[in-house]
């Protein structure tokens, strides 16, 4: 076996440092936090606010599929949705997909209305665009 020897030779090696070594995996992980992980931390953070600003008249989106109005939040992790008329289900507050409209929040009777509660109106399609709003001159 005259060739055992060579090979043995030119395998060597442990002259390059484990830094060296390490440093693909610490760019692979890298990469994965900035593009999978991180993302979805952020996408999950949003729908627990989402889910904690859920109140009674939300019209929502289950993870079903189904359309349905809230009707009461029974605590923090249910709530009753009405996805019918007179047909009322109790769901687990993780389960609603998306909430569609917020309901208005009812106006006492001692508040005044806001003077300015028309939306304005943009200047043709170049106000538009650049989002110069036709408001109302002050007096």
């Amino acid at each position: 076996m005259p060739f055992t020897p060579i090979l043995a030779q030119a395998a060597g090696g442990g002259d390059g440092s484990g830094l060296v070594q390490l440093l693909p995996l610490v760019l692979i992980f890298v990469i994965f936090w900035f593009l999978l992980i991180r993302p979805q931390q952020k996408k999950m953070k949003a729908h627990k606010a989402m889910v904690a600003a859920v109140k009674r008249g939300d019209k929502v989106v289950t993870a079903g599929g189904i359309y349905a109005t809230v009707t009461k939040v029974v605590s923090d992790s249910e709530v009753q949705v009405e996805i019918a008329e007179n047909v009322r289900v109790r769901v687990v507050t993780h389960t609603l997909q998306d909430v569609v409209t917020r309901s208005e929040p009812a106006k006492g009777k001692g508040q005044p209305a806001a003077a300015n509660d028309e939306p304005a109106k943009p200047k043709g399609l170049l106000g538009g665009l650049l989002g110069l709003g036709g408001s109302k001159p002050d007096k």
